[in-house]
């Protein structure tokens, strides 16, 4: 009894190890898509000592579920300046205007100090969660992360010269590589324990399940796949574009640079590159900057212009201005999708997947039944020459 309840714990705890592993690949693969850390990310330097040490990790909330951003809240922001213009992570220290001051709890001096514009909320790309007023910290996270990046950078150098291939990116790389393997190892844990079964008596006996696979499992491997399509296509065009202005006595006819107090515009490109027809939001993520049209409907492979109009301040400088699309397909009537982003911007994108995966998953499902399908092989003469059926 207590060997099968022992059988029992050990089964659930691989589905639990299974079940984290695939949140862990959702989020490295949803990040990937956004370019943005999702549920867990890292320090790469000491700037945040003593909360974070380098190659500590945290956890991640996206600013678009985080909620308002205020002063205390460590957040991770793309840089202007700071760190070669890379991802940052610092603390807002205080609020303005014209944006958000940032700073390292180790760095004597605030990142505006060094030339970094205040931070808009469309350049942050999480903040960091905090229990007590305390950052959730994973020590040594991201230690691993940078020793694996760094061994794969130098195997990717070694094949994109060896092959006279362009780099696809060390990170990019990494994080592909990083869920494809873990993927793997998560369906193997739920999918390979069925290979053994006790016998009373301590004898055991197996059950080969060589050469049988279980469609549904087919199924439903290809609706994340069509899904995963379908997010990338509305995601990957769209985002967050920053804009720097400069807000002068004089005039340019470079719209970035700005009398003071005055406005000036500039044509941003919408293009649909795909096959199926898209709806764009453009909506500003900073003070001082405005977008028309806010929504455009544009069919396959069409090309519309909106019209960005930036506001320099009163007072001369450098200021970050910023927009952010969001691009859905219209595969549900327009005044559906027009509620949900009412609602918030991330709504539409999981009701398009339920969509999809609904309508590959359910037909696909009933159609294969629960029976499996068994890969048979006989050998047909002595060279070793086989035929491979495919049986219900």
């Amino acid at each position: 009894m207590f060997g099968g309840m022992g059988s029992s714990l050990g089964k659930l705890a691989e589905y639990a190890l299974a079940l984290v592993l695939l949140v862990l690949v959702v989020s490295l693969l949803v990040g990937h898509f956004l370019g943005q850390p999702m549920l867990l990310a890292y320090v790469e330097t000491g700037s945040m000592e003593p909360t974070l040490q380098a190659g500590d990790g945290f956890v991640a909330i996206p600013s678009a579920i985080a909620g308002e951003v205020t002063v205390g809240d460590v957040v991770a922001f793309e840089a202007e300046q700071v760190h070669g213009g890379d991802l940052t992570t610092h603390r807002v220290v205080d609020a303005r205007s014209g944006g958000y001051i940032t700073q390292g709890d180790n760095n004597p001096f605030t990142d505006q100090g060094q030339g970094e514009p205040p931070v808009t909320d469309g350049q942050i790309k999480a903040v960091a969660l905090q229990v007590n007023g305390e950052v959730v910290r994973i020590p040594h996270l991201g230690t691993g992360v940078m020793a694996m990046g760094a061994a794969i950078d130098r195997a990717e150098r070694f094949l994109a010269g060896f092959f006279g291939t362009p780099r696809l990116g060390d990170q990019q790389l990494a994080y592909l590589l990083f869920g494809f393997g873990v993927l793997i190892y998560g369906v193997s844990l739920v999918t390979g324990g069925e290979g053994r079964r006790d016998r009373p008596g301590g004898r055991s006996r197996s059950r080969s399940r060589e050469g049988v696979v279980d469609p549904r499992l087919l199924v439903i491997g290809f609706t994340i796949l069509i899904m995963v399509a379908a997010t990338a296509a509305m995601v990957l065009p769209a985002g967050t574009q920053s804009y720097g202005i400069v807000s002068t006595e004089g005039d340019s006819a470079n719209p970035t640079i700005v009398p003071m107090g005055e406005s000036d515009e500039m044509t941003f490109v919408r293009h649909n590159g795909g096959q199926l027809p898209v709806v764009s939001y453009m909506e500003p993520a900073s003070d001082g900057v405005e977008v028309e049209p806010h929504v455009t409907h544009m069919s396959a492979n069409e090309t519309v212009n909106a019209t960005i109009t930036f506001h320099a301040p009163p007072e001369t400088g450098y200021y970050m201005r910023s927009v952010t699309e969001y691009r859905y397909l219209l595969v549900l009537p327009a005044p559906v999708i027009q509620g949900l982003y009412v609602v918030h911007p991330w709504l539409p994108y999981l009701a398009v997947n339920a969509l999809i995966g609904g309508l590959i998953a359910i037909p696909g499902l009933l159609l294969v039944g629960s029976g499996d399908l068994r890969l048979r092989s006989r050998d047909r003469d002595r060279r070793g020459g086989i035929v491979t059926r495919l049986l219900e």
